[in-house]
């Protein structure tokens, strides 16, 4: 058992997408681990009131649905690599100079680039995925995409916590740079991973860039209603993000430190299920990941009233972790299934956008209903989206998994 888990892990590592796809992705989510738990405890040190705090930490998501359309252009006419890292170098610069800034809007700013930067490293990282994986593996290689992140989050919010508490609120994002630049320097060294996945003359031949019109031919009403399910998903997704941290800090009056382990909790537990997740996917169908996922997430959330100490907050977030953990890459693994290959990348810029909507949406909407009510009617409305998330999947969206195209790769052989 134990020589089988090594050779796996071996095979794993030495995998041409180890480098230029999996080991950065790990490195960014860890970068963004550490500053999650940190955000809303800054916005509140430089601002007063729920709604501006929450204007900061959806900056970014307000800054990615801006930038997700423009990308995607940008995106056909560059190298893949070198988008990945201009994306992580706006992300990685715009957060580091939130360690000098004390204007709230100046840091809301700030945070719209890093959103910008994101949807450039996240559209290409999409695309670069799709390509390069088989549709009968593709649950599998993004639910591991999602277990690689979700490492980086159950690691990263910790460390974020405990630098906060030992040197301040604003070293971690000194920590989100450093981290940022090792991921650069990965995806410099990745340069056969980008190669290896680059399609030959007859594949280019058959998947034109295209744009939007010619993806969306056809594909319109099961892309609303597709889009609805994903609005509501990044809604809950980043709302508890926030919902966490702030009952910590401010219902429970935790310590940065503790609030970093409530963060990680979730992570923790999430990690734990990307591989049966993937499986799950491949083997029975998307839905059937994808539903549970968003109601369990919901019914969590709608507890969080409930938590009255340091042992119920972490309760509710490994509740809410195992919802995170059966949506590992399940939105991605949907995206990617209902892209053509001819306009591929305004098709996944244009999903993205929709996931950005609500990911933006989702930090507003708790600042708005937390600020004109109170905190426990927040935490109920956002778990109110994962809610009306899983009805519609289970209502709206067809299965996506086609079995009889298992074994066909999504852009051309030998990849997978």
């Amino acid at each position: 058992m134990i020589e089988k888990f090594r050779f796996t892990l071996k095979r794993f590592i030495n995998h041409l997408l180890f480098l230029s796809f999996y080991l950065p992705s790990f490195l960014v989510s860890l970068a963004w681990g550490v500053r999650i738990p940190i955000l809303p405890l800054y916005a509140s040190e430089i601002s007063s009131g729920y709604g501006l705090m929450g204007l900061v930490v959806a900056g970014a998501g307000l800054g990615t649905l801006v930038a997700d359309l423009p990308a995607g252009r940008l995106i056909q006419r560059m190298n893949k690599r070198q988008a990945m890292i201009l994306g992580i170098s706006m992300d990685a610069l715009s957060t580091l100079a939130l360690f000098w800034v004390d204007s709230i809007w100046l840091a809301i700013g700030l945070r719209f680039i890093s959103g910008a930067g994101h949807a450039v490293f996240s559209i290409t990282r999409h695309i670069h995925i799709t390509r390069a994986v088989r549709t009968g593996l593709r649950g599998r290689a993004i639910s591991l995409f999602g277990g690689v992140m979700r490492i980086g989050l159950f690691v990263g919010p910790a460390l974020g916590g405990v630098l906060a508490a030992q040197y301040g609120l604003r070293l971690p994002f000194v920590a989100f740079a450093l981290v940022s630049l090792a991921a650069i320097g990965v995806l410099a060294l990745a340069k056969d991973g980008f190669e290896s996945t680059k399609t030959g003359a007859a594949a280019q031949a058959a998947a034109p860039a295209g744009g939007l019109r010619q993806a969306m031919a056809g594909r319109f009403w099961l892309f609303s209603a597709a889009s609805i399910g994903h609005i509501l998903a990044q809604i809950i997704r980043a709302g508890e993000q926030l919902i966490l941290p702030l009952w910590g800090a401010d219902v429970l009056m935790l310590s940065p430190a503790q609030i970093g382990w409530v963060v990680s909790m979730t992570s923790a537990v999430s990690m734990t299920l990307f591989y049966p997740v993937g499986l799950i996917m491949d083997h029975w169908g998307r839905k059937f990941a994808i539903v549970p996922s968003f109601l369990i997430m919901g019914v969590a959330l709608a507890a969080l009233p409930l938590a009255s100490g340091f042992w119920g907050l972490m309760l509710v977030s490994g509740l809410v972790g195992l919802g995170h953990g059966l949506g590992s890459g399940t939105m991605m693994t949907l995206g990617s299934d209902l892209s053509p290959k001819e306009g591929r990348s305004a098709y996944l810029s244009a999903w993205r956008l929709i996931g950005d909507a609500g990911n933006s949406g989702g930090p507003l909407i708790l600042g708005w209903v937390a600020q004109a009510l109170t905190l426990p009617l927040a935490a109920l409305t956002i778990a109110g989206a994962g809610l009306l998330a899983g009805a519609v999947f289970t209502f709206l969206v067809p299965e996506t998994l086609n079995k009889s195209s298992q074994g066909v790769m999504a852009d051309q052989p030998g990849t997978g």
